[in-house]
């Protein structure tokens, strides 16, 4: 049998264990990223064999926590590909103006940057009050760090460029308090956002939404899983709501019946539509 055979064998037990154990299923997920990210745990945690994480996963819960944070994928930033915040500001937002109260799911917040701008974006636009923005990840240490809401002052200073190329009325700064080289959002943008434990692969729609925004997660995805999330993103907008995915993501994994339309051909945004009769 090949090392790589053996390897496999190895990568199978553990995710075994972990949904046995845990309930959590990483099967689905992209087999390379998944098997760089298990290599690394092996080799921090059990002397380069992966199969070796299986003793402290089944009899250690607090190890729980360190193999989500390193499965999971907590990539993001302020103001993220700043055209396309600068279409939903542009194009998006004035259609949801007309809402009494609006709901924003963003899934796979990691440690909250993407959360803090769009809560900026709206407040800029007028709509802030009357919206919430729901932030899940699966990642418990990310969150932490977000719903804290404190990040370095030379994050901030660094992102100002793009929040002026995702249509910022003013400055970045005026949004925070600022201490010690410290940032802390004010409590008017983090009383509108609520942060939660959500697990795309298992978890179900706990909201009716009028806005979804998941980028570059579902590249981490295998097709099956890819379906699984889309159709639950479509469950959970209302008629007319927006679907927002990261510049390599597509809907190709979304079943003929979808109701996703393409909405604007720049950036990965799609409308929910009445199904065609």
């Amino acid at each position: 049998m090949s090392p790589e055979q053996i390897l496999e064998i190895e990568m199978k037990l553990v995710l075994a264990a972990l949904q046995l154990r845990y309930g959590y299923d990483f099967r689905h997920y992209a087999r390379s990223s998944l098997r760089r990210r298990l290599a690394a745990l092996g080799e921090a945690f059990s002397q380069g064999s992966i199969s070796g994480l299986i003793p402290r996963l089944i009899h250690d819960p607090l190890f729980l926590g360190e193999v989500l944070a390193s499965l999971s994928v907590p990539v993001t930033g302020w103001f993220r590909d700043p055209a396309t915040l600068a279409v939903l500001r542009q194009e998006v937002v004035p259609r949801l103006a007309s809402y009494p109260r609006l709901s924003v799911w963003l899934a796979g917040c990691a440690s909250g940057e993407e959360a803090y701008s769009l809560a900026v974006l709206f407040l800029e636009e007028g709509l802030l009050a009357r919206t919430r923005i729901f932030a899940t990840d699966i990642n418990d240490r990310a969150l932490a760090q977000a719903e804290e809401g404190i990040y370095p002052l030379g994050q901030i200073e660094a992102a100002e460029a793009d929040y002026q190329a995702a249509g910022g009325r003013g400055r970045f700064a005026d949004h925070l308090h600022v201490a010690y080289g410290y940032a802390r959002f004010q409590d008017s943008l983090r009383a509108r956002i609520i942060f939660a434990h959500h697990n795309l692969v298992s978890d179900g729609v706990f909201c009716e939404a009028h806005l979804i925004l998941c980028r570059n997660v579902l590249i981490y995805f295998d097709h099956i899983l890819q379906r699984r999330v889309l159709s639950l993103f479509e469950d959970a907008l209302i008629r007319d709501g927006f679907l927002c995915l990261g510049e390599k993501e597509s809907l190709r994994a979304i079943p003929e019946t979808s109701r996703f339309q393409p909405f604007e051909s720049q950036v990965r945004l799609f409308i929910k539509k009445e199904r065609s009769r």
